[in-house]
């Protein structure tokens, strides 16, 4: 085995088959996650396992270089969801199938991953049908 393939299997293995972000499970989106660079590598952030994250191709393009964001309530600049270095739960809570953010950082992240999209919706009553939502802590 390869380095990149066990890497990659550490990133999954550790996120449990769900996005980082999004916190939705991969058997239910009909597309391969993507290892997303937390801090990209087009602005020097390396290729290490507390630099990665398991991401929905979704999330993974929106995200895209990105590593900050306008919180859309204070108009501030934030920084995005760091799954390495913060609690989901601390910045995020579902409100039935959406996801709304707490702080600044989980507001900004909400808005620019576009994390309440209808596709994403129906997903999330997908994943509840399967008991698959909310995810589990």
């Amino acid at each position: 085995m390869n380095r990149g393939s066990e890497l990659t299997d550490q990133v999954r293995m550790r996120a449990g088959d769900r996005c980082e972000y999004c916190r939705m499970y991969q058997a239910l989106q009909g597309a391969t996650f993507h290892v997303e660079h937390i801090a990209p590598e087009s602005r020097g952030g390396p290729t290490q396992l507390d630099n990665l994250a398991w991401c929905c191709p979704s999330c993974n393009l929106h995200k895209s270089d990105r590593i900050d964001a306008v919180d859309p309530e204070s108009g501030v600049l934030a920084m995005l969801f760091n799954p390495r270095q913060m609690r989901w739960d601390e910045h995020f809570r579902f409100e039935e199938n959406r996801v709304v953010g707490m702080t600044p950082q989980g507001r900004a992240t909400v808005a620019i991953l576009d994390l309440n999209h209808s596709r994403r919706m129906l997903i999330r009553r997908a994943e509840e049908r399967f008991q698959l939502f909310p995810p589990k802590p």
